[in-house]
């Protein structure tokens, strides 16, 4: 039998807009169908088509239905769509609108790299769970809320969105940059509106202090914590200190700050208000901010003063490190100053008697006073009687000796010494002192006369050279000259240099004595005979003698004669019988010309030898006697070549037995 079928029309359907009542035939719990010869299963399909049409149509629109939808499509919700999908049927204008505003209050767009505020809605053991009105809440571990202590549900913080979805479908989340970039924000408008922020002091580096500003590490300069030097930055750590940012660089992620700015203006200020007050004479209180070798520089309160090393105390110091040290407050006075280059000139000492003041009244001129060398300089030394008082020792008061020598030959600084008052100016605070008067004057001593007489025989110390002699200390104090001319019989000197050195050990022999003018004339040569009389009966006018040329110049040549003595040949008279010229170092014979013993000076002529004009020439300036021909003159001539052999053999013996005594 044919099975009847229904038509469309006797499907149960909702129209739009009912209330959700069962269908006309039978409800659906009744699980009977509207055909009793219906096929057990064609009624079972059309049961399940009716339910998944009372799930899917027949279903009214509800709160339900549009979260369901929303969580299909993000994002805003769109009623246009939700039309056209056949919900958002029946509602009115001001009723989308209001569940609009209500959807809209509940879920929140978020992206990633976005700082949101998060609130706290749960906390366990590792983590912190935070809301932010995303569709799911996010994790962030409890060790990035350490600076929170008091942590507890219903706060607020500052997250950033790493991602909005991990493999896990996680939002992701992290406290811990949100700080780092909401700090950079914050330092960027610090810098803008040069805004004075609190930052804490992390730790200590090289030039300065880590400050934690915002979270982020900020470099302050040692040259900015303060307007004075500071020498220990350990007294800053793990505290908090005000700052304010002076440079960011973005690239090195590196920022700048200043704590001495916040100061400098205060100190503008306070300066103006010292300089404007300040005059000469005043005392001031100040603190002890930077050494040198020359002076203190002394912090007033805002503006610096010099302390010159001279001005700290009357006794001589060689360092301010001595009586001073750093952080130390001190008073001074004002000894003068410069309001427009803002400079000041400080006195310590000043404020304290001067020590010439206390000076007894028994120290006078030829008093025997005490004390310690302070100073050593080329003209003298200064003793320090007592802290305040110094007396110079000059130089020359320091031996009786004529010849001045370096006083560090004679004292150094820390002796202690014994000394005669010389000059005293009690108010013009002046001293000077001798130690040579302590001993006896040796030109006074009874056996000066006695024992420095002429022609007796000394040994000295050559103690100074000049051009015209040579200065032999004797003694300690008694000096003699020896003069140039006297030191050689034979050789003409120039400078005493040719012949002897300073420090050389000379005898010599006194030729003069005035013990009045504190002089004594003292001669080398005389020690031995003078030779010059010998010579006169051997270096006689047209004698011959074997020279050597030791020296030449335009004028002429000198030899070297036998016996050590030299004599003078005049240009033309070098030629030789080749008409060549005698050069230095020819040993050639000579002719005596003439001989002068009180000038020592001997000439001679080599062309005199072959030449018979230059012959008759040195006759006839002997001046010969009346009656004396050309003949005799050569017979005289042959004869004095010969020479006197009995002279020559005694001065011989006798040169060669003394010899010629010279400085040892």
């Amino acid at each position: 039998m044919a099975k009847a079928q229904k038509g469309p029309e006797q499907r149960p359907r909702r129209s739009a807009g009912t209330t959700g009542t069962a269908p006309t035939s039978k409800s659906k719990g009744t699980g009977s169908s509207e055909n009793e010869d219906e096929d057990p299963i064609e009624a079972a399909k059309r049961r399940k088509r009716e339910e998944e049409e009372i799930s899917t149509e027949a279903i009214p629109v509800t709160e339900l239905r549009k979260s369901l939808y929303a969580k299909q499509v993000p994002g805003e919700f769109d009623w246009d769509a939700f039309e056209s999908k056949g919900f958002g049927e029946g509602y009115s204008k001001s009723k989308r609108e209001e569940m609009n505003q209500m959807y809209s209050g509940t879920v929140t767009t978020v992206n990633t790299g976005e700082v949101v505020s998060g609130t706290v809605v749960g906390i366990n053991d590792r983590d912190v769970i935070l809301n932010i009105g995303f569709k799911s809440d996010g994790l962030v571990p409890l060790a990035e809320f350490k600076d929170m202590t008091n942590l507890k549900i219903g706060d607020v913080v500052d997250l950033f969105i790493e991602e909005r979805e991990d493999a896990m479908g996680q939002l992701v989340l992290s406290r811990r940059k949100a700080k780092l970039v909401k700090g950079w924000e914050y330092v960027q408008k610090a810098l803008d509106k040069d805004e004075v922020i609190e930052g804490f002091v992390k730790r200590r580096t090289k030039g300065g202090l880590i400050v934690d500003v915002f979270g982020i590490e900020a470099f302050l300069p040692g040259s900015q914590i303060d307007v004075k030097p500071i020498r220990d930055f350990d007294i800053y750590v793990n505290k908090s200190i005000e700052v304010k940012v002076v440079k960011i660089n973005y690239t090195n992620d590196n920022v700048v700050v200043s704590h001495k700015v916040l100061i400098e203006k205060d100190l503008e200020q306070q300066k103006a208000a010292i300089l404007t007050n300040l005059e000469k004479g005043q005392v001031l209180e100040g603190v002890i901010k930077n050494m040198t070798n020359f002076g203190v520089f002394i912090d007033l309160g805002g503006v610096d003063g010099l302390l010159h090393i001279t001005d700290i105390s009357w006794g001589r110091i060689n360092h301010p490190e001595e009586v001073l040290k750093l952080d130390q407050t001190v008073k001074v006075v004002v000894l003068d100053f410069d309001g427009d280059k803002k400079r000041i000139s400080l006195g310590m000492k000043q404020l304290t008697p001067h020590p010439w003041d206390s000076l007894p009244a028994d120290i006078q001129v030829g008093s025997k006073v005490k004390g310690k060398i302070v100073n050593v300089a080329d003209y003298g030394a200064f003793l320090e009687l007592q802290s305040g008082v110094e007396g110079l020792i000059h130089v020359s008061e320091m031996s009786w000796s004529q010849h001045l020598r370096n006083p560090q030959d004679f004292l150094k600084v820390g002796d202690e010494v014994e000394a005669v008052v010389l000059t005293l100016d009690r108010e013009e605070r002046k001293m000077s002192l001798g130690i040579k008067q302590l001993t006896e004057d040796p030109w006074t001593r009874q056996d000066v006369l006695s024992k420095y007489a002429v022609g007796t025989k000394h040994k000295g110390i050559v103690r100074n050279l000049t051009n015209f002699g040579l200065f032999i200390e004797l003694e300690e104090g008694i000096d003699g000259l020896v003069h140039v001319s006297d030191l050689s019989w034979t050789k003409k000197i120039k400078h005493p240099s040719e012949f002897v050195k300073v420090g050389d050990t000379m005898e010599v022999q006194v030729l003069e004595l005035d013990a009045a003018n504190r002089r004594l004339a003292l001669s080398h040569k005389h020690l031995e005979e003078n030779p010059w009389d010998t010579f006169e009966g051997v270096f006689t006018v047209g004698s011959v003698h074997k020279g050597t040329i030791i020296s030449k110049n335009d004028k002429g040549a000198v030899l070297e004669l036998p016996y050590g003595i030299e004599g003078f040949v005049s240009a033309k008279n070098l030629a030789k019988e080749d008409n060549s010229r005698a050069e230095v170092g020819d040993s050639l014979d000579f002719k005596v010309l003439e001989f002068s013993k009180d000038d020592r000076r001997i000439v001679l002529s080599h062309k005199a030898m072959w030449s018979v004009e230059e012959e008759v020439a040195a006759a006839k300036k002997k001046a010969p006697s009346k009656g004396k021909t050309i003949q005799n003159i050569n017979q005289q001539t042959e004869k004095s070549t010969l020479g006197d052999l009995e002279a020559l053999s005694a001065l011989k013996e006798k040169m060669s037995g003394g010899g010629e005594s010279k400085a040892e």
